[in-house]
């Protein structure tokens, strides 16, 4: 047996459903598998095992269900796809007849709900060569151990866009997301009460009814033809409205301003060393990124340093500040301590060039932005007038068009909307015409843009006692809402339950009289109470941050939050931009 999947709450619980499901279940002792996946189980698999964990349950080689293959004969292939057309066209090909099937027989297992359609065309084509063909229901991706994407970040435009004719193609989506949740509630063995935010848009309302249902309908009979009730867990499904400040701000915490101010795709870090190329993958693999990457960057620029001192503490290898030649010196000179070192190399790497981008520019822009989003300074004083405070960002040459846009929003937002003589008079300052819908494009998304909105901004949380930097006071709105569920006080106006009568809440962990008070955190957290969050249009690395927070804090209710996809500033201004454009200018890359 390989080593187990690391300890990592979604992906572990991904992945040994994943191996009771599919590997276990055509597991034969000494004979080994080849499998095949498309781009969405590549993915899925990737988020939650490696390659040695594939080898220790018989899997040989794994290739792309799309690309062309040489045969192999005396081998059986484990096909594990999602169930689209595209998909199943090329296993079909793999079994054309049987002079020319590729493999000696066939294991499917689809990811979800196999249309009828599909499903009969693989029984009329090649069904002698199947050995099993099961659903799994797990249509997620587990990108970290309390966060999942549905990996739709296409279903933003549908949801958004405000041309009638996306209707069908909004519904089609709406339905597959709907299935994608319930296989994460499925996977997570909960049958939640589903709420969701009733305003300014329907979308959370119609998604909910729709997870309702589908919830219903799956957990009519389990496998032991009982109907699972509602479980201690609630379900919230959001529109990404609800916070836009949260989207456009600068954040100073190490995971979201690495990734919205370097240029890391596919969680890949691409950074010079010695004077030579080199990447890293930030992943929960990496015990010192999970340490550190939700932690403000001068705690981070702190943090690294005492680590390599501690590494370091039985030679005087690094006398004062540790800089990245010491590192590369210290490797050198104790080769049994270079894996360590090579973690905190990348890492210190990431820090020195998130930096790099602060300290010219964007340091100048956060007090402003600070300012405009909570409407008060550092010292506590109320913002008499919030164009004094965004002029000086838009008059900064140094700033780019994006950084502006971001500026002029927060602006926006802190008024409540804006009238359009000010707006025009905005663009045309800056310059920035060609880009305009980014900004007024935010209308769709329900949030006042021109007119100003007459309903009163909803009221935060004081949170001035807490210690907070003073570029980072600004608390992601997701953290008052995630606080008051688990406390039992989100209004229930506001926030309507999709069923008449919600399962008993107990997120805050009070323990009733018939139950034992529980002594164990691990076995606390595993009767616990479990908050599924949805965000309908992306989320933020900040918001990723607070359900880590908030999971920490209240020990009895684990969050784990989700989204069609996750966005950084730019992504999300670019997406909003699109969302008047007719569909064909839009560039989708979709499977159908």
């Amino acid at each position: 047996m390989a080593p187990p999947v690391t300890e990592r709450g979604l992906k572990s619980v991904v992945w040994q459903k994943i191996k009771a499901t599919v590997f276990d279940d055509c597991k034969k002792e000494g004979e080994w598998k080849i499998m095949l996946l498309d781009d969405f189980t590549t993915k899925l698999l990737a988020s939650c095992c490696k390659m040695t964990d594939l080898l220790a349950e018989g899997i040989t080689v794994v290739e792309n269900i799309y690309k062309n293959r040489e045969p192999v004969r005396q081998m059986k292939a484990l096909y594990f796809l999602s169930p689209t057309s595209k998909s199943v066209d090329c296993f079909l090909r793999d079994f054309a007849s049987k002079s020319e099937n590729k493999y000696k027989a066939a294991y499917i297992y689809f990811t979800d709900f196999c249309p009828d359609s599909l499903f009969n065309k693989i029984k009329a084509s090649c069904s002698k060569s199947i050995r099993r063909c099961k659903e799994i229901n797990i249509s997620f991706i587990p990108l970290e151990s309390q966060v999942y994407t549905l990996d739709v970040p296409d279903a933003f435009y549908y949801c958004y866009s405000p041309d009638p004719s996306n209707a069908n193609g909004k519904d089609a989506v709406m339905e597959a997301m709907a299935e994608q949740i319930v296989t994460v509630c499925a996977t997570l063995d909960e049958n939640p009460g589903v709420r969701y935010k009733s305003k300014p848009l329907d979308n959370a309302s119609k998604l909910a009814q729709l997870v309702e249902k589908k919830l219903e309908n799956y957990y009519k009979i389990d496998e032991k033809s009982l109907i699972k009730g509602k479980t201690h867990s609630q379900l919230i499904i959001i529109d990404r409205g609800f916070d836009p400040v949260s989207t456009v701000l600068h954040e100073l915490t190490f995971q979201a301003m690495a990734y919205d101010l370097l240029p890391i795709e596919n969680d890949t870090y691409k950074y010079k060393t010695d004077g030579k190329e080199k990447e890293a993958i930030l992943e929960e693999d990496d015990d010192l990124w999970v340490r550190i990457r939700h932690r403000h960057i001068a705690v981070v620029l702190e943090e690294i340093p005492k680590l390599m001192k501690e590494i370091s503490s039985t030679k005087k290898a690094t006398e004062g500040k540790t800089s990245l030649s010491a590192l590369t010196q210290l490797m050198k000179k104790m080769p049994h301590f270079r894996k360590q070192i090579t973690k905190q190399v990348v890492h210190l790497n990431l820090a020195e060039d998130c930096m790099s981008k602060f300290k010219p520019n964007i340091e100048k822009l956060c007090k402003s932005e600070q300012d405009l989003a909570l409407g008060t300074d550092a010292e506590g004083q109320k913002v008499k007038d919030s164009m004094r405070v965004l002029l000086p960002v838009l008059l900064n040459k140094s700033h780019d068009n994006y950084d502006k846009i971001r500026a002029i929003l927060l602006y926006i937002f802190s008024i409540n909307g804006t009238t359009e003589e000010n707006l025009d008079r905005l663009i045309q300052n800056v310059r920035i015409e060609n880009e305009s819908d980014m900004i007024r494009n935010w209308s769709y998304l329900g949030v006042p843009i021109v007119p100003p909105s007459q309903q009163n901004k909803p009221l935060r949380k004081d949170r001035s006692t807490e210690e907070t930097f003073q570029l980072s006071r600004w608390t992601p709105f997701i953290k008052d809402i995630l606080e008051d569920a688990i406390d039992n006080r989100l209004d229930s106006k506001e926030w309507p339950y999709c069923s008449q009568c919600p399962a008993v809440w107990n997120g805050s962990g009070a323990v009733s009289a018939r139950q034992k008070p529980r002594t164990n955190y691990l076995e606390d957290r595993k009767n616990g109470s479990k908050l599924i969050i949805f965000v309908i249009g992306g989320i933020t690395y900040s918001e990723m941050r607070c359900a880590y927070e908030v999971s920490q804090a209240h020990k009895s209710c684990e969050v784990i939050i989700g989204s069609t996809h996750i966005v950084t500033p730019r992504k999300l201004l670019d997406d909003i931009k699109m969302l008047n454009k007719p569909k064909d200018k839009v560039s989708f890359i979709k499977d159908e």
